[in-house]
């Protein structure tokens, strides 16, 4: 029986570009579909869709009837630029979204069971606006997985401890995913398109909705992190990161009043109005 999570539409931007990562999105997707009535939308930007060819046919044969709940996009990147510009990307599925709650989610990531459900209650019930679910500090299981631990994973009822068999403790912050009430992220400015790539604005969103005043909650437990290879989208070799560092360091000057007047001003905004 699917636990209902009606409410709630994953977001989740892609470009596959190793094996792991292969695996990692299958795995996210499988587990969220299967265990979960709710909807999950996956947008890929790249130069050819992987995920079409090789991800959802697995997918499909998982998760049988659940499939009509994935909506997979694919856009074809600039033949130039490589940059993978995951906050617009992000926005553009934000303003696809009619649920209440809708997820920021790492395609990489894993959670228990109960923190989904616990998480949308919170929203739905109005008792929190934004949530990072998992605790702060030594709260990230770092999972090195190989294909038989993701299988066996699958295959008997998403049991943890076959993903434990390898792993490391590590810290948790502000990245990983966050569970917002659709209006909360739209009002606080959505995502900011001014960092671009691998940047520090996991640490900056946490900054702004806490500043503005919006009931940020944590779920005390564990997330599970898939590590996969890091290209330049995905790690500090980021060409963009001295310009998106800056950002952050500026951002960080403002109050409330202040934030809130620089992202009425941001122009990128305009698109989804």
């Amino acid at each position: 029986m699917k636990h209902n999570l009606k409410d709630t539409t994953f977001i989740i931007p892609i470009r596959i570009e190793s094996d792991d990562r292969l695996r990692n999105v299958i795995t996210t997707c499988c587990f969220l579909l299967e265990n979960f009535d709710t909807k999950v939308i996956i947008k890929e930007v790249d130069k050819q869709s992987v995920f079409q060819k090789e991800a959802l046919p697995q997918i499909r044969e998982y998760v049988e009837d659940a499939i009509s709940n994935l909506t997979h996009i694919f856009v074809e990147s600039d033949p130039i630029d490589d940059t993978f510009y995951r906050m617009r990307y992000i926005n553009e599925m934000l303003s696809m979204c009619e649920t209440e709650v809708v997820v920021n989610y790492d395609c990489d990531v894993l959670l228990p069971l109960g923190t989904y459900i616990q998480a949308q209650d919170l929203i739905v019930n109005d008792e929190a606006d934004v949530i990072y679910p998992y605790g702060q500090g030594m709260w990230q299981k770092k999972i090195y997985a190989t294909d038989q631990m993701v299988s066996d994973f699958l295959s008997n009822d998403c049991d943890f401890k076959y993903l434990e068999s390898n792993h490391q403790m590590d810290n948790a912050e502000s990245g990983h995913v966050q569970f917002f009430r659709r209006s909360t992220w739209i009002e606080g400015g959505m995502e900011n398109e001014n960092f671009k790539s691998y940047s520090p604005e996991d640490k900056e969103r946490l900054f702004r909705f806490v500043t503005l005043g919006y009931r940020v909650t944590r779920i005390e437990g564990f997330v599970y992190h898939l590590e996969h290879k890091r290209g330049q989208n995905s790690w500090i070799t980021n060409p963009h990161m001295q310009n998106n560092n800056a950002l952050w360091q500026f951002l960080q000057t403002l109050n409330k009043d202040e934030l809130k007047q620089y992202y009425k001003e941001q122009k990128y905004l305009k698109k989804y109005q």
